[in-house]
């Protein structure tokens, strides 16, 4: 039994030089049944992130700047598209800045400084700048870091983008079908 934070907890540990199995087991307690789940949750998060990271470990740059350049080359394919299409890649393009938003709200960061300050350096060939949330409260700060630490299993990234995308696409079928129809 050890003490951490202040409270006594106790501690299971396989004995040093043991060559058993490579299984763990870990006991989790806590005050209320909800935040027995959310350490649950959090626990079995880490658990398939490294499983993943185990399969296939490639990383992107996280802290939104994957998010970003994604972001910035869509609006260009945009103008390359003609008619109206151009409208719909370009808002797609929008929504993905949407993470950096949230990661610079999140921080107390001002949204639509490190919004312009990140596309300048995504724009000037930065691209692996990302939201510094270190920066909050640092008196004119962009809240960018050029070179971010934070990495990104690839997997989730492109899970996440196929799942945006599939719903927009259902987004724009129902629309088509609502079109088609005679009032």
């Amino acid at each position: 039994q050890k003490e951490v934070g202040g409270r006594p907890v106790t501690i299971f540990s396989q004995s040093e030089g043991s060559k058993t199995g490579k299984l763990s087991t870990i006991v989790l307690r806590a005050s209320t049944s909800s935040v027995l789940a959310d350490l649950e949750r959090a626990i079995d998060d880490g658990v398939h992130a490294a499983r993943t990271a185990c399969k296939n470990g490639k990383v992107v740059p996280g802290a939104g700047a994957t998010e970003m350049e994604l972001s910035l080359k869509i609006k260009a394919f945009a103008d390359t598209c003609p008619g109206l299409d151009q409208y719909a890649i370009r808002a797609f393009g929008k929504a993905l800045a949407v993470v950096p938003r949230t990661l610079a709200e999140n921080a107390g960061l001002d949204q639509g400084v490190v919004l312009a300050a990140l596309g300048a350096a995504h724009a000037s060939g930065k691209i692996r700048a990302g939201v510094d949330i270190d920066q909050m409260g640092v008196t004119g700060s962009t809240g960018v870091c050029d070179e971010t630490d934070v990495l990104d299993l690839y997997t989730t990234k492109a899970s996440a983008l196929k799942l945006a995308i599939d719903s927009s696409l259902t987004v724009l079928r129902v629309d088509q079908i609502i079109m088609s129809k005679k009032a």
